[in-house]
């Protein structure tokens, strides 16, 4: 059974800095893109950043130059490094693997329905 466990989430000021983790069981990392994505309240799901299975990193405009994805294989877990939080940055993050190309235009509520997705952490910027 696949299993995706994200933890790091927590509260903090604007301008702080969180980071996430997505472990896996029963899954590798290494042969499949991975992706985070959030959901703030009202919001539909928002992709935030992907990991490729050869490295090539993507990041949504909003996070870009302050969020960094990587992957740890001998630890089979991917993180994203939140720096200069804001409090639009509010949200449940989900990790996500194995996702069909169609994921891209999915337009409704975390998780889609495809894939593998963990079960959220949440993420609290005060301003």
């Amino acid at each position: 059974e696949v299993q995706l466990v994200e933890s790091g989430g927590g509260s903090v000021q604007a301008g702080g800095s969180l980071r996430l983790s997505c472990i896996a069981t029963g899954f590798t990392f290494d042969d499949s893109d991975t992706s985070w994505y959030r959901q703030a309240p009202g919001n539909a799901c928002e992709l935030v950043s992907i990991i490729g299975h050869d490295g090539i990193t993507y990041y949504v405009d909003s996070v870009k130059g302050r969020f960094t994805i990587s992957q740890d294989n001998t630890k089979n877990t991917v993180f994203l490094q939140m720096n200069s939080l804001k409090p639009e940055d509010t949200a449940v993050y989900y990790c996500a693997t194995s996702l069909d190309p169609q994921v891209l235009s999915y337009k409704g509520p975390c998780p889609a329905p495809s894939g593998y997705w963990g079960q959220g952490t949440q993420v609290t910027v005060s301003s």
